[in-house]
């Protein structure tokens, strides 16, 4: 059975406890996730959104526990993606003609995916309503978060924001609210949310929300379409989002390393050490690039005002797992933050320029030309190294 959030507003959605790999295999859910669905019941009915494709039986009957499918007068798709768009064909084979408002593209990411071109879609604008009784739905077009076809849904009377992939993260629980989870998960699994799926377009996150701001419309709950609902103070995640918009760091060095043999491992710890005894105030954290789940360590980076990235030369190039975690990078569109390499080899040692290169690429302000060593470091070449983390210390 559903939950009650308000009078007319129910939570329908599915909490997937075993998840623990979204997108495919690119990011990781070690807390599980949520499909958030909510029923609206005034004069009129309407669905807004549905449930991940595997659960869309089980959905769908649940659905049919709550509430006779045929007084469901509307279906809001605020974003096309399976995970919210997953259960709409076995919920049309039950009320076939049912209206589909979602945004132009997300009719296009529809139909590309399910194939229904008898689908009943009303494509809709910012600004567009939907009277629905007491209360209206305004609909408001927030392309890039993360999607192009994504819209928020605003309900008036209730003061509620349908904000779909906005706002969420991943995060299994059995209580709804945030005032009712551990604060720390819930600031982690959301920054690392925003980290990896919104940092790309950081700035359409500032421009969208300060458009919101302009409709001056009050906000007493922000319902998303994973994890937990923000009622208890729920402009603290909008505030949040404004700041980790903003070219966000914090006082830290990631250092993100892979090795063969434990000579880039031995360079990486000694360079944290150099860092730290030049300024044992910031923090620093090292990661293995082949050991350490990819999706975390991005998330450290978003909070890092610079990386150090370590690889050996292996076939005059860096490592598998380096080579990942610089595309990664690439995508991320970071913005205002440093960087250096470093690496062991034993003929060529091509990996720390060619790291650095792609760096720059990236985005990355490098500021300096990097450490070798060949072999494996004896203790004079420690020395140099950790001689090299003080002297970055000062430059990051």
């Amino acid at each position: 059975m559903g939950k009650k959030i308000t009078d007319k507003v129910t939570w329908v959605g599915k909490v997937d406890w075993e998840l623990r790999k979204f997108h495919g295999d690119e990011y990781s859910t070690h807390r599980g996730s949520s499909y958030n669905a909510y029923l609206i019941r005034d004069k009129k009915t309407v669905l807004i959104d549905t449930v991940w494709l595997p659960y869309d039986k089980e959905f769908v009957s649940k659905l049919k526990e709550e509430i006779d499918l045929k007084q469901i007068d509307y279906i809001i798709a605020n974003h096309g993606e399976v995970d919210h768009s997953g259960s709409l064909s076995e919920l049309l084979r039950e009320i076939p003609g049912t209206p589909v408002y979602c945004t132009a593209n997300a009719v296009k990411s529809i139909k590309g995916q399910y194939h229904h071109e008898d689908w009943n879609f009303i494509t809709v604008k910012t600004g567009d309503k939907l009277e629905l009784g007491e209360t209206t739905l305004t609909f408001i077009e927030a392309p890039m978060l993360h999607w192009p076809d994504t819209m928020f849904t605003y309900m008036s009377g209730e003061n509620i924001l349908f904000s779909n992939d906005g706002f969420g993260q991943h995060f299994a629980s059995e209580t709804l609210y945030n005032d009712s989870v551990d604060p720390s998960e819930l600031e982690y699994e959301s920054i690392k949310y925003y980290a990896n799926i919104l940092t790309p377009f950081s700035a359409m996150v500032t421009r969208k929300i300060k458009e919101i701001q302009g409709f001056n419309l009050p906000i007493d709950i922000i319902c998303p379409s994973h994890g937990i609902i923000w009622k208890d103070n729920p402009i603290q995640i909008v505030e949040k989002y404004l700041k980790w918009a903003d070219h966000y760091q914090e006082n830290q060095i990631t250092i993100v390393y892979d090795t063969m043999w434990n000579a880039t491992r031995r360079m990486a710890e000694t360079i944290a050490e150099g860092i730290l005894s030049a300024d044992p105030n910031v923090t620093v954290k090292l990661y293995s690039a082949s050991k350490t789940d990819k999706t975390d360590i991005i998330t450290e980076i978003f909070r890092s005002k610079a990386i150090i990235m370590g690889s050996p030369t292996v076939n005059g190039g860096y490592l598998y797992a380096i080579a990942g975690i610089l595309e990664l990078i690439r995508g991320m569109k970071f913005k205002q933050k440093k960087a250096a390499a470093f690496g062991s080899y034993g003929w060529s040692g091509e990996a720390v320029k060619m790291m650095n290169q792609e760096l720059v690429k990236s985005g990355f302000e490098v500021v300096d030309a990097g450490a070798r060593s060949t072999w494996h470091p004896d203790d004079n070449e420690l020395d140099r190294l950790k001689e090299f983390g003080r002297e970055l210390a000062s430059k990051l």
